[in-house]
C-alpha cells in the first residue's frame, strides 16, 4: 500500500500536469493571451491550487506552453538561413512562420510582446538577427528587392495576425496564400515601386536595423 500510494500520486499529478498544458494550449490558440489562469484551471478540470502547484505563476505557464513553438521557430529560421540559396530560405521562412502562426493566436501575442519573458525577447532578437543577415544575403543575389528592410518581415508577422479569425478548416490555405503574397511583393522586379519611408513597426521589435 505505501508503495502504491506514491506512484499514484506521482501518476495523478502528471495527469493534472498534461491536462493543464493541453487545456491552456488550447485556449492561447483560440483566444491569445487575454485567457487567465481560472479559464485554464476551469477547462482542465482542476482547482485553482492545483493549477498553481503544478505552475506558480503565469509565466511558468506561457514559458511551457510556447516550448515546442519556440523551437519550431527556431528551426524555421535555422533551416532557412542554411539553405544555399538565400531568397528560396528566405521564402520558406516567410511560408512556414506564417502557417506555424496561424494556429497559436497566444505564441504570436507573447513573441511580439513589448515586454516578453527573456526567453522570448532573447529568441526574437536571435531569429531577426539570424533573418537580417539572410535578406542581405537574398538581396546581394538580386532577388530581394532592393528597399527592403526588417521591418517589412515584422510587418507581415504583425499582419498574419489578422488570420486567426478565418475559419478553422481555412486557417493553413489563407496563411500560405497570404505568405505567397507577401514573397512575391518582396521579390525584386524593375517593376517594383520605391516603398513609403518611415519606421512602420514599433522600435521595440527590431533591435538591428537592416542597413542594405
Amino acid at each position: 500500500m505505501s508503495e502504491t500510494l506514491p506512484h499514484k500520486l506521482r501518476s495523478d499529478a502528471r495527469d493534472n500536469r498534461n491536462r493543464i498544458l493541453a487545456a491552456a494550449r488550447s485556449l492561447y490558440a483560440e483566444r491569445g493571451l487575454e485567457v487567465t489562469m481560472r479559464d485554464v484551471a476551469r477547462r482542465a478540470g482542476v482547482g485553482p491550487a492545483t493549477l498553481y502547484r503544478r505552475f506558480p505563476t503565469r509565466q511558468a505557464l506561457l514559458d511551457a506552453v510556447f516550448a515546442d513553438e519556440l523551437r519550431a521557430c527556431e528551426k524555421i529560421v535555422d533551416d532557412g538561413c542554411a539553405d544555399p540559396d538565400p531568397w528560396r530560405g528566405f521564402s520558406s521562412v516567410i511560408e512556414r512562420i506564417s502557417v506555424l502562426n496561424v494556429g497559436n493566436q497566444g505564441f504570436v501575442d507573447a513573441f511580439m510582446a513589448e515586454k516578453p519573458r527573456d526567453s522570448f525577447t532573447e529568441h526574437r532578437t536571435a531569429a531577426l538577427a539570424k533573418l537580417t543577415d539572410l535578406a542581405r544575403r537574398a538581396k546581394a543575389d538580386g532577388r530581394l528587392r532592393r528597399d527592403f528592410v526588417i521591418d517589412d518581415l515584422v510587418l507581415v508577422l504583425l499582419a498574419g495576425r489578422g488570420l486567426a479569425a478565418t475559419p478553422a478548416a481555412r486557417t493553413v490555405p489563407a496563411a500560405r496564400r497570404f505568405a505567397a503574397l507577401a514573397i512575391d511583393a518582396f521579390r525584386s522586379s524593375e517593376a517594383n515601386d520605391r516603398l513609403p519611408h518611415g519606421t512602420v513597426v514599433p522600435s521595440y521589435l527590431v533591435s538591428r536595423r537592416f542597413d542594405g
